[in-house]
């Protein structure tokens, strides 16, 4: 074997190819059930849903909570909750208040059988009084069952079945009193009830012990009784939660059936589990738990308001004999299905949709629900995390982002039902870039917008199939085509400074003109800010007073309950805010439903309906003093009464403003898209 030395001594031949680089390690998890597809929600879309509400008036948590009522797209609202767990209570209740009476029926029936195999081994007896002691027996179930367990049978087969029929019962009541208490056992003996006896009086003297203020010890408490709770609670709360609801729920069943019911299951009770200290264990667990737990609903019968039922025709637990632990069941359900439908409705103080038990939820309308629960959940976090709406004070309230997307929405629907032709832009001295820019055509002197250009060279050359020509130094060559370029849109006009004027008076909502007349204020708002920077808008309500406002405000301030409509300090408003505007061209926007009813008298507000003399007097004396300052004056009315009519056409005369009559969606196709032209148009 020759030796090869030391691998840095062997000789060079060619060089091998470097290894390919290492592929990233992805490490893979099982499947949780998260949607890889599921996308945030649309905050845009979720404010528009609301924004009728926010203008109407509402505030933020009422026109969000009117949202979650109704759902929106494929997710089921809180009003379809709430109406499909009524339904399920309802049948929760008529299955508790059924369940009682069916269950006596059916032992009544099963004895009676029993009966009867008896009756048939005893029929050749020649005895007369053979039959007379069946004839004697007690026809109530539970004074039957303790005359039986007693009875010198004849039939085995008789006996056989009264002693399946009585433990099955024994166990079923245990099983009433405490869920699943005999699952783990295959008959219930009498060592069986001691063993219960046990662990009831070891359960009460836990209770004893936290009640004197020592640590209970949960542990060996389960070590010695553990087949008794196969879930094996981690505390003494949890445990005691659940008997709880359970005895609650028996004690509920108990109050829905009739005195007589009542008295036949106590009976029962007694004969079966015939020991008085058993059922004085259970007593005092009863009465310990009713005290720890005071808000469940101890002794109240449901209310299922289809009444009882038949019990002979309906089977709410399937085929074969009803059982008292189903019944109990039911109304263990039914104490759930009435909280969940009360958390749904959040009537209390400080309800959250997190106080819905989604587990319970589940159980009654499935995975959906508890989608559509999720879903609803984040509507409001969705909403601040993009600055539509904030929390202040306690409060949700629109934000200024908020108005201005509100804004942008009226506005793209407004444009969307006016056809709108591309308007050539001018140039003259200093220009001013609009933001966006079109083709090039031959004469134009508009700055070329390089990135756009070189963009539509790039784009058109993939699309050609690569370069069509030698490459450079430094790579491929771009070649320029006349319909790559674009340039720069440049607009020279005068800037402009508005002040828009909305009645906020009663009369506004109580003629539906509120909602439309805002959402304009908000388009034109938009409109401005967005597209003609340049100029200004200045919002201005009035009623009996005039003030400023924010796009903002407009979702909190709906109406005002005062009476007057006061133009003149509106005007006045108006006229001082232009003047200090510095924008060269000032004009003002009146948006009205009635003629002017209120004037200023040394700093009060004057109202009178009619209105008198003196308040047209002052209304038009200030108007006149717009005209005089240069200030232009459009006024449009929302209502036709002579009165408005007569004065608007007086008021337009003195000011050489104009008056136009417009109602709903008009009001803001007219008013945004007249601005937006006139303004592209100078």
């Amino acid at each position: 074997m020759t030796d090869q030395g030391h691998p840095d001594e062997a000789p060079r031949g060619p060089e091998r190819p470097a290894p390919p680089p290492r592929a990233p390690r992805h490490r893979y998890h099982a499947f949780d059930g998260q949607d890889p597809f599921g996308s945030r929600l649309d905050a845009r879309d979720l404010l528009s849903r609301i924004g009728d509400d926010l203008l109407q008036g509402f505030s933020g948590r009422e026109a969000l909570q009117r949202l979650l009522d109704e759902g929106f797209g494929e997710v089921t609202g809180l009003d379809e909750l709430r109406r499909r767990i009524a339904q399920r209570r309802r049948d929760a209740a008529e299955a508790t208040e059924t369940g009682a009476g069916r269950m006596l029926a059916d032992l009544a029936r099963e004895l009676d059988a029993v009966v009867d195999l008896e009756r048939d081994a005893r029929a050749g007896d020649d005895d007369p009084l053979a039959t007379m002691e069946l004839d004697l027996l007690p026809r109530d179930p539970a004074g039957r069952m303790a005359a039986l367990s007693d009875f010198a049978f004849r039939s085995p087969e008789a006996r056989q079945r009264f002693e399946a029929l009585r433990e099955q019962v024994t166990k079923d009541l245990l099983d009433a009193q405490m869920a699943q208490l005999t699952a783990g056992m295959a008959s219930v003996t009498p060592d069986d009830l001691a063993r219960t006896r046990e662990m009831l009086a070891d359960l009460n003297e836990l209770v004893a012990q936290r009640d004197r203020g020592e640590e209970p010890d949960l542990e060996g408490f389960l070590d010695r009784h553990g087949e008794f709770f196969p879930d094996r609670p981690e505390t003494l709360d949890e445990l005691l939660a659940q008997l709880a609801e359970r005895m609650a729920a028996m004690s509920r069943l108990l109050a829905a059936m009739s005195p007589e019911q009542r008295q036949q299951l106590l009976d029962l009770q007694r004969t079966l589990l015939d020991d008085p200290d058993l059922q004085f264990e259970m007593m005092q667990l009863e009465d310990a738990l009713r005290d720890l737990a005071p808000n469940l609903p101890w002794d109240q019968p449901g209310t299922g308001g289809g009444g009882m039922g038949d019990a002979d025709e309906w089977d709410p637990f399937g085929e074969g004999m009803a059982r008292f632990s189903d019944a109990v069941d039911q109304a263990q359900r039914l104490g759930e299905l009435e909280a969940l439908e009360e958390s749904l409705g959040g009537h209390h103080a400080g309800a959250t949709l997190d106080d819905i038990d989604e587990d319970a939820l589940r159980r009654e309308l499935g995975d959906t629900a508890v989608d559509d629960l999720r879903r609803l959940k984040e509507v409001e976090r969705a909403l601040e995390e993009a600055g539509a709406m904030r929390r202040r004070g306690g409060q949700l309230e629109l934000t200024p982002r908020g108005a201005r997307i509100l804004g942008e929405q009226a506005l793209n629907d407004l444009l969307q039902r006016v056809r709108k032709e591309p308007s050539r832009t001018t140039v003259g001295a200093d220009p001013e870039p609009t933001g966006g820019t079109r083709p090039w055509q031959f004469g134009d002197r508009e700055p070329i917008a390089t990135v756009r250009t070189v963009r539509n060279a790039v784009l058109r050359q993939v699309a050609d199939g690569g370069p069509d020509g030698p490459d450079g130094p430094d790579g491929p060559r771009l070649r320029l085509h006349p319909d790559d370029i674009e340039v720069e849109e440049q607009e020279v006009r005068p800037r402009t400074a508005t002040a828009l004027l909305l009645d906020l008076s009663w009369s506004m909502p109580l003629q539906g003109h509120l909602v439309p007349a805002k959402r304009m204020a908000l388009a034109l708002h938009a409109l401005i800010t967005g597209k003609h920077r340049q100029d200004s808008l200045h919002l201005v309500g009035f009623s009996d007073y005039a003030r400023r406002l924010q796009p903002a405000d407009l979702s909190g301030t709906g109406f005002d309950r005062v009476y007057g409509t006061n133009m003149h300090h509106a005007f006045l408003l108006a006229r001082r805010i232009l003047l200090d505007d510095p924008r060269p061209i000032k004009q003002v926007i009146m948006v009205t439903d009635g003629e002017p009813t209120a004037h200023l008298v040394r700093g009060q507000s004057w109202f009178n309906w009619p209105p008198i003399p003196a308040t047209l007097e002052a209304t038009l004396r200030e108007a006149s003093r717009l005209a005089r300052s240069d200030i232009s004056l459009d006024v449009f009315l929302l209502e036709d009464s002579h009165g408005l009519v007569a004065f608007s056409e007086r008021l337009a005369k003195i000011t050489g403003g104009s008056v136009t009559q417009l109602q709903g969606e008009a009001l803001g196709r007219h008013i945004v898209t007249g601005y937006d032209h006139l303004r592209s148009d100078w």
